[in-house]
């Protein structure tokens, strides 16, 4: 690096940033005169894409600063400040959010992470003087939660690596101006090493254009472009990250890291579920009583307030841990306890708040009846919510084999998750764990073993002063999906699909044959 470039950096490093509470009042204003004008909410409800004056409006703020370190002129990639933007944005959009997510945990922290010096500089540059963005190809048509056996492949190493293969799937796609791709090195005899490496690729680069074959008309989530891209680049060496050991590793602290931030837009997103659910059920008239003082509207409320409450500490869990210094990659049994737990919370905010706002929320411009569609994939992408309740509880009897202990709560008590709802929970989780279980049974011992690391993230929350009310309805929510999912649990029939069903399954049928014998 030259002199110039090193003063340059030092000045950048020392300037004066912006107290974040008004970096953030100023953005959520943004968002507000956008998203609450009728005509341009109605416009993004219904059309693909964000309008680039739209999009435009809102980089303008420079959102993605805070994602990029000091030294090359952001906010210093601070989790906490991430965590609030994205929740910020997800209250007015969870589209937006969304995209400001891909942008961050899945681009821009990998970036500053593990990127070489000099590739650095010129993306953090374009982010904010140009209003760039960025994205990650992972996902493959025949490899989607199967990642580590993608079929994308490079060759060459010195001055370029010449990436080719199929990505689909990525968030922004032929919208982004820089991609993180993965690939899996082929060798002299034509296999491919088990190892991926990530490389930075600049679209606008000559030899780096990715070709987009196809836009898929995804269902929900209409601002964020979803496709089928053909790889075909030469990246400069450079361009290619390294990783502190070994790729799978990297990949490994990225997806988590990027999981253990989903609260970020899930607590935004819940939030406003519970504030339209509020409004609606406050003003709203049936019989002589407003729906807010009838029981049940009651319950779905404290239910929508509680989910609020547990993403919240999943937020101050996350921002505790989950930084670009810390090393992530064995962290997976509490990313995809959050990852798992927020975006089902945030499936049954959306349902809660149609329920309660009935007709109105099925108008497609309604935030309520649209967030059932934009919030469903959450519990899809980045791994599929069985998947990860499966890997969660073959990690648990992973760790209990390893500690030669079978009693389910003797074990929880001592593992730091856990530790503190254990006790709580101990005439529940007091028994002896079958450890060769059922895939069925494993997805949901994870479901429960999800709500009580939840349980733990509110008891500290509360410790730290969070209102006690909430608390409590939190942990007492947590505590019935327990029982409701330990009951589950305990039943070890296991019913299978029946192949050739339309044999013998016809109702007329059966109908008349009754009556023929009558």
């Amino acid at each position: 690096m030259h002199d110039d470039q090193i003063t340059d950096r030092l000045k950048r490093q020392n300037q004066s940033v912006m107290p974040f509470d008004d970096f953030l009042d100023n953005f959520r204003k943004k968002l507000a005169a956008i998203f609450q004008d009728p005509v341009t909410s109605h416009r993004l409800a219904v059309q693909r894409g964000i309008p680039p004056s739209v999009l435009e409006d809102i980089l303008g703020t420079n959102p993605l600063s805070v994602a990029i370190p000091l030294e090359y002129g952001g906010r210093g990639a601070g989790i906490e400040e991430n965590l609030e933007l994205l929740s910020t944005a997800a209250y007015e959009s969870l589209s937006l959010a969304l995209t400001l997510g891909i942008n961050s945990a899945l681009f821009l922290q990998p970036v500053a992470k593990y990127a070489r010096e000099e590739a650095k500089d010129p993306v953090f540059s374009r982010f904010l003087k140009e209003k760039n963005m960025g994205g990650l190809m992972i996902t493959e048509p025949g490899h989607g939660s199967d990642a580590l056996n993608m079929q994308s492949y490079y060759t060459g190493s010195n001055d370029k690596y010449h990436i080719r293969g199929i990505k689909h799937w990525a968030g922004l796609t032929g919208l982004a101006d820089f991609w993180l791709l993965t690939a899996r090195e082929k060798t002299g005899s034509n296999d491919l090493k088990r190892d991926i490496d990530f490389f930075i690729c600049d679209v606008k680069s000559p030899g780096q254009q990715i070709i987009v074959e196809e836009y898929f008309e995804n269902l929900g989530l209409y601002p964020i472009p979803y496709g089928r891209n053909r790889l075909d680049v030469k990246i400069p060496s450079p361009q290619r990250l390294i990783p502190e050991t070994t790729g799978i590793k990297m990949m490994l602290d990225l997806l988590h890291r990027s999981r253990m931030q989903f609260p970020g837009m899930g607590t935004g997103f819940i939030r406003r579920m519970l504030d339209e659910s509020i409004s609606h059920t406050r003003q709203r008239q049936m019989g002589r009583k407003k729906l807010i003082d009838y029981d049940q509207v009651q319950h779905r409320l404290s239910g929508l307030q509680a989910s609020y409450t547990i993403s919240s500490a999943m937020c101050a869990s996350a921002g505790r841990k989950a930084g670009i210094e810390n090393d992530l990659s064995a962290e997976g049994f509490e990313a995809n306890s959050i990852k798992t737990v927020v975006t089902d919370l945030m499936q049954e905010a959306a349902q809660s708040a149609t329920q309660l706002i009935g007709a109105q929320a099925y108008k497609l411009n309604h935030i309520a009846g649209r967030a059932i569609l934009d919030s469903r994939p959450f519990q899809i992408f980045e791994g599929s919510n069985d998947i990860l309740y499966a890997q969660m509880s073959e990690s648990l009897v992973k760790m209990m084999k390893k500690a030669r202990e079978s009693n389910l709560y003797r074990f929880l008590k001592g593992f730091n998750p856990t530790a503190r709802s254990a006790d709580r929970l101990k005439n529940r989780l007091d028994f002896s764990l079958d450890t060769e279980l059922p895939q069925r049974r494993m997805v949901e011992l994870g479901k429960i073993l999800g709500r009580i690391v939840s349980s733990d993230m509110v008891i500290n929350i509360g410790d730290m002063g969070f209102r006690k009310d909430l608390v409590d309805n939190a942990l007492y929510m947590l505590n019935r999906e327990i029982d409701t999912f330990l009951c589950s649990f305990s039943h070890k029939n296991r019913p299978c699909i029946v192949e050739d069903y339309r044999q013998g399954s016809s109702w007329r049928d059966q109908l008349r044959a009754a009556g023929t014998k009558k």
